[in-house]
């Protein structure tokens, strides 16, 4: 194979993995620093209770004294009015969220509105929640196994007439193109690297020393 009819293969991949570089995180950013995220939800709760202890978990040890002075300054203001209530607890909120994205590497571009958490992210919450994983495991797989089968289909429908003309063999290294960085982003996304701070449990048998 000749280096002209490589270079489609290598123009078409670098766009598509700078794609994938950019969709990826963007996708598993999105969620702790939403008004109805779990990190918010634990400030409420906390401020309710007048004790911060629930929300320590959501902030690396070195950053306990921010949150625990950010905490009794809110108490304290959010008892004059209503209005310096909402004030106080936004400033507890933000600063709160601002504090667990820096822990994980995370930039802090404010609080976005409740609503804005993606469906999948929500349901992960859901099936915390009720204590199984099983139906969202089996509806993200058919997900992935239904976008790998109808790329497949469409190279290989594409490959057939690949070597009739030039611009039927770019339909087909298009179609291979999008093919392969389909099932690779879906490796990536499995076997990489964790996001953030993330922690990896140990696989099923298997002893950590």
């Amino acid at each position: 194979m000749t280096g002209k009819s490589t270079q489609p293969f290598l123009v078409l991949g670098m766009i598509l993995s700078i794609g994938l570089a950019l969709i990826l995180p963007g996708q598993a950013a999105a969620h702790c620093d939403t008004l109805d995220g779990p990190v918010v939800a634990d400030a409420r709760d906390a401020l309710a209770k007048e004790e911060v202890t629930s929300v320590l978990k959501w902030v690396k040890a070195d950053d306990e004294n921010e949150i625990r002075a950010a905490f009794a300054q809110t108490l304290a203001v959010r008892k004059l009015t209503p209005e310096a209530r909402d004030l106080s607890d936004k400033y507890f909120f933000e600063t709160l969220v601002r504090v667990h994205r820096a822990g994980e590497g995370a930039p802090y571009t404010g609080l976005k509105s409740a609503g804005t958490v993606e469906p999948v992210v929500a349901r992960a919450d859901q099936a915390l929640e009720q204590g199984s994983v099983d139906k969202l495991a089996k509806d993200i797989a058919a997900h992935a196994e239904e976008g790998i089968r109808q790329r497949f289909n469409h190279a290989l429908e594409t490959r057939k007439a690949a070597g009739q003309s030039v611009q039927d063999g770019r339909r087909y290294v298009e179609a291979y193109v999008s093919f392969v960085h389909y099932v690779e982003g879906i490796a990536q996304v499995v076997h990489g690297a964790p996001h953030s701070a993330e922690a990896v449990p140990p696989a099923p048998g298997t002893h950590q020393h």
